[in-house]
């Protein structure tokens, strides 16, 4: 079994409603690492810390930082990314091999001096620039959110040492290691998993990161507002390959991000068994 880390930040909104409660059955498994965020007014205890501005620095302007300040989000922002970064460390460091983040505002549409869709900062960019003070250099990001990865694909557009495949609305690719594949509207499980197989596992595995990020949104599932026809338990799939992948190509080194999706049902169901899947317990719920 893989020791699986599961990085929890507190929401507002309907989507997340029924976490922590609905990890209940993975939390009390021996091979699970649950860090939980607690903020400052919380007594001044923190079990997640938020990303420092020196960090933050290396990867976002000074304007775009400012910027954020404005919105009255910063802090939850800070922790929001800071969970990847300590995700990303703790694996570093021996004490899990993969890790699930939850996150409060998004990640990949958040650029060097840009953000959007609710992504403020660039989690799996802020974790890249930290792990490279410690010394890694190869890293892939994999993207199953329905919208580009427009943020992350900006930062990281010239460094070919940065595998970037993003399933999205086009197909592109460079010599930069930069990958789109086209996911068009009314996708079965079947063509959508294929073409993971076809255009990602390849890829990863010739390329040997040190460690995959994978933004995971389900957003593209059927009814949700980014909807390509998939359905929810393609998301399960999904998992077991780019797990996978990560098994083969980066010694299990995985950590997957929660990006887009709006329903309540959908994260209910999906995200206990991506995390099942990712420590090798047996489905939950």
């Amino acid at each position: 079994m893989k020791r699986t880390g599961i990085f929890f930040t507190y929401f507002q909104g309907e989507r997340l409603r029924d976490f922590p409660e609905a990890l209940a059955g993975l939390l009390d498994k021996d091979n699970i690492a649950y860090y939980d965020a607690v903020y400052n007014l919380r007594n001044g205890l923190y079990y997640l810390e938020p990303v420092q501005e020196e960090l933050l620095l290396k990867v976002h302007s000074r304007e775009m930082v400012e910027e954020v300040k404005r919105t009255g989000d910063y802090e939850s922002a800070l922790y929001s990314a800071g969970g990847t970064v300590h995700a990303a460390n703790e694996i570093r460091l021996g004490k899990i091999d993969n890790a699930f983040v939850f996150t409060s505002f998004g990640d990949h549409h958040a650029g060097r001096n840009f953000c959007g869709g609710w992504c403020y900062f660039n989690g799996a960019a802020l974790a890249i620039a930290d792990l490279r003070d410690h010394g890694a250099k190869r890293f892939c990001i994999v993207d199953t959110d329905s919208h580009h990865g427009d943020g992350t694909r900006d930062i990281f557009r010239a460094d070919a040492d940065v595998l970037h495949v993003c399933f999205c609305h086009q197909d592109y690719s460079d010599k930069y290691n930069k990958v789109d594949v086209m996911i068009p509207y009314r996708t079965t499980d079947e063509e959508y998993v294929a073409k993971m197989k076809r255009e990602f596992v390849p890829r990863v595995l010739d390329f040997k990161p040190e460690y995959i990020f994978w933004e995971y949104g389900y957003d593209a599932t059927k009814g949700e507002y980014g909807d390509k026809g998939i359905s929810w338990d393609v998301h399960i799939r999904f998992a077991e390959v780019i797990k996978g992948a990560a098994d083969k190509a980066s010694n299990g080194r995985l950590i997957t991000i929660l990006c887009g999706g709006s329903r309540r049902d959908i994260a209910t169901y999906t995200i206990p068994r991506i995390i099942a899947t990712m420590a090798e317990l047996p489905s939950a719920g």
